[in-house]
This record gives C-alpha cells, structure tokens and sequence, in this order.
C-alpha cells in the first residue's frame, strides 16, 4: 500500500488502522511472503516529502520485499535442513548402537546356551558338574527371553496396537509377587530387599491392567537392581486422596508406586532422557550394563497408557527413586481363578488326573517332546497330532478332556481348529499355547473359544497348575 498523509487520516477515521507515533507525509509497506502467507512486512516512511514515494517505487519495493523473503526462507530451510540433517544423524547413531548393544546382548545368552549345551555333552561330567551346566543354560535361556519380550513390547508400542486387558487385579499380590520373583538374585548381590503395601488386601482389589503391571514393576525393579551393587532397594505404593485444599478441581484418587534403590544414581542432564528408547545404547565412557535400554521407555507407555504419570528423583553415586501413579479405580465382581494357585498340587498324579484323555495339537517336535515329557507322568492317555485339521477329526470321533492347541499351525491355525472343535464340541478344554501377547494373540485365543492360554516358552509349573485347574 502507497498511502499520503490524508489517506491515512481517513483510514484512522474510519477505525480501519491506529495511528502510533509521529503521523508521516507518507507512508508505503508490503508484504514478505511465504506460501502465501505473510510472516512479515517491510515499511518505508516519510516525514517531510508527501510526494517521496511513486507506483513505480511500489514496485521496487515489491521486488525487493521478494528477494527478501526469498533470502529468509532459504536461510530458514539452510537452519531446518541442518537441524534436521542433525537429528538424523543422532537417531542413526543411537539406533546403530542400540543394534550393536542387542547383538551382544542376544550373543553372549546364546553362548552360554550353545557353549554349556556342547559341554555337557563331555563323558565323565559329575551330576554337581551337569547340574551347574543345565542351571547356567536355563540363566543364558531367561536372559534371551527378557531381551525378545523388549524387542516385542517396544515394537508394539512403536506400532501403536498395545493395547489394555482391564480385569480385576490385586495390587498386594503385584507386589508380594515382584518382591518373591527378585528375593533370590537380589540376596546373592547381598542387597536388602523390602517392600511396603499401603492399602489392606480388600482395599488393594482395583480394575486395571494386570500384565503391564507386572510388566512396570519388573522392569523398574530389575532397572534397581542392575544399577544398584549395595546397600538396598526399596518398593511398593501409598494412596494419594484428591487434596480439598486448593481451588482446582478435585481429581480422583491415584495410587503412587515407587522403586528407590542406593545406586549408582544419575546425572541431572539424563534424569529426562533415561525415559526415551535405546537410551541405555548412549554409553559411551561409562561401565555398560546388561540390558537393551528400553526397560524404562516401555514402562512409561505402559504408565501413560494406563492414564499415569512417571518421573524419578536422583542423586549421583547416592541412589535413585523411580515413581509412577495409577488410577485407583475400585473394582467389584468375582475374581478370576489365577493357575498359580493351583501349584501345591501340581506334582500329584491321582487317579482322575491319570484318566484324563490329553491332546498336543503341535507341529514343533521339541515342543511336542517338551510337552509329552512334562505331563506324562501326570495322565497315561496322551495324544499327539501336528495339524488343526487332524484335531477336529479326533475330537469329532473321541470324547477328549483337555487339548493344548499350538496357533501356528500348517494347514489351518488354533484359532480356526478352536472354532470348528466348538461347533459340535462345548466341553473339551481348550487351552491355546501362545506367544507371549504378539499381535494379541491371547485375546484372540480367547475370542476363538479357547478357555485359557499358556504362554511360550512354557514353564513345566505353570503348565501343570493349569492342567490341575481344569481337573478340579
């Protein structure tokens, strides 16, 4: 716009601009422009010379409003091009060593896998010799585990189909399990182990996610226990009730966990970073630690997927102490019967459990193997078939009691053998073998007819206590 001192009067007049300052004898602005959007503008003015500026200087001036422009958004794309130049390079870094901490986390359990299984092999072993060997094994086993449910539990999150499996959950129980999981490893470091329940065991009974908090307090205690080399952990939870002394609107009740170890402790700038992914793969010139660093990471989805919030508090060299909330939403209703349980009378192999008629739906013949050799001392009439087909067939002909039904299976999967066995058949026991939560197959299972599910790989306890269930 070219505009004279009158031009502007009567714009004032008319409420169209404010006049700030001294009025000039003319005034000429345009735009600076970018994707036809104005982000600034470029102005000359006059104080004295109504006449100092023509159309023709408009135009100028356009011309060199675009120039401008153009010099600002290339300097701006220059900065976003760097910036984000920069944060690729970061990311492939931390990805690159993340991966190079994976392989040697996947590598070294599989040695000891591969390397004490060779030695076994060797004559003259002593049973202490054997016994030591076999119980390495199982350590190398239970470490590579860990590191695959990490890999799957992040790729979820990552994909965005985690999703929340609401029951009703005890929250003592969570607790007074976790602690009886870790008592052992934590004793051999020589740590003091403790725990604290704040609310009584009717009380601790809420609905929520009973997986992912298992799930939130392994990782969190076995995070303490890694970083920790003495002293002691502490863990456990309180009931935080809305405050009634503020103005802000009341919120529901939260039940506030916490994990505080004596640890190694960690440093102000990467208190906030510890809750990305991979971050554990940015050592660089400190001790590295067993582990993928994504513990923590996946905690905190599960956390906020959960409608909670987490954050720690930390000192170096003095310890550090990880707290996250929960809704604590009140449950009521029957409980479901934990196969747990049932493992006092795991072991017992009476009359009715040797009469029940079992069959292994498994293409895998070491996992058929496994499963044979693990209940063939409870029930003498088992039976073994490698397609979903053949276990319609041999449910249609014999009443069977109790099927394991593997879900990858080659002509149709244990979903779609399920649906067909329900068809004709409501009373069998189905019980799905799955692979711990990938792409929910455990929901599906359940969706399919199954009546419960044992997740891979699968522990000889479990399985029995879940056999035990359905034979009482």
């Amino acid at each position: 716009m070219l505009a004279s001192d009158t031009d502007i009067a009567r714009l004032v007049d008319a409420g169209e601009i404010d006049m700030i300052g001294t009025p000039s004898k003319v005034w000429l602005g345009v735009p600076l422009w970018e994707n036809k959007k104005i982000f600034s503008v470029l102005v000359v003015q006059n104080y004295d010379n109504r006449n100092a500026y023509m159309e023709k200087d408009k135009v100028m001036l356009e011309f060199i409003a675009q120039e401008i422009s153009l010099a600002i958004l290339h300097k701006k794309a220059e900065r976003d091009l760097i910036a984000a130049l920069w944060k690729a390079e970061e990311s492939d870094r931390l990805k690159f060593a993340f991966l190079n901490n994976l392989s040697h986390e996947i590598r070294t359990p599989m040695n000891g896998i591969l390397g004490f299984s060779d030695l076994l092999k060797e004559p003259g072993l002593s049973g202490d010799q054997q016994q030591e060997y076999i119980r390495i094994i199982e350590m190398s086993g239970a470490r590579m585990l860990n590191i695959i449910n990490d890999i799957v539990d992040i790729s979820k999150i990552e994909a965005g189909i985690s999703t929340l499996t609401i029951s009703e959950t005890n929250i003592n129980k969570k607790i007074e399990y976790t602690y009886n999981f870790f008592k052992r490893e934590i004793g051999i470091k020589g740590i003091q182990l403790s725990f604290k329940n704040g609310l009584s065991h009717e009380n601790a009974i809420i609905y929520t996610d009973s997986e992912k908090i298992d799930a939130i307090l392994s990782n969190l205690v076995k995070n303490a226990v890694k970083y920790t080399d003495s002293g002691s952990i502490e863990f456990g939870y309180t009931l935080v009730e809305p405050s009634h002394a503020t103005a802000l609107p009341q919120t529901s009740p939260k039940l506030q966990f916490f994990v505080k170890d004596t640890g190694i402790g960690i440093a102000g700038p990467r208190q906030e970073a510890v809750f990305e992914r991979f971050i554990q793969a940015d050592i660089s010139n400190t001790k590295a630690y067993q582990g993928a660093g994504l513990g923590l990471s996946i905690s905190k989805a599960y956390v906020e997927m959960l409608g909670g919030t987490i954050w720690l508090e930390s000192e170096e060299n003095k310890g550090t102490t990880v707290f996250f909330t929960i809704p604590y939403n009140l449950s009521s209703g029957e409980k479901d019967v934990n196969p747990a349980d049932f493992s006092e009378m795991a072991d017992r192999g009476d009359d009715k459990l040797a009469e029940l008629k079992i069959l292994i739906v498994e293409d895998d013949v070491i996992s058929e193997l496994f499963l044979y050799n693990s209940l063939k001392k409870l029930s003498s009439k088992i039976r073994s078939v490698t397609s979903g087909s053949k276990a319609v067939e041999i449910c249609w002909e014999e009443n069977i009691d109790i099927i394991l039904m593997d879900i990858k299976l080659p002509d149709i999967n244990g979903y779609e053998a399920t649906r067909q066995i329900r068809q004709f058949n409501q009373k069998v026991v189905i019980i799905a073998q799955t692979a711990h939560g990938l792409l929910g197959d455990r929901a599906k299972a359940m969706m399919a007819g199954c009546n419960d599910y044992i997740s891979k790989p699968i522990s000889k306890k479990d399985l029995i206590a879940l056999i035990q269930k359905y034979a009482n």
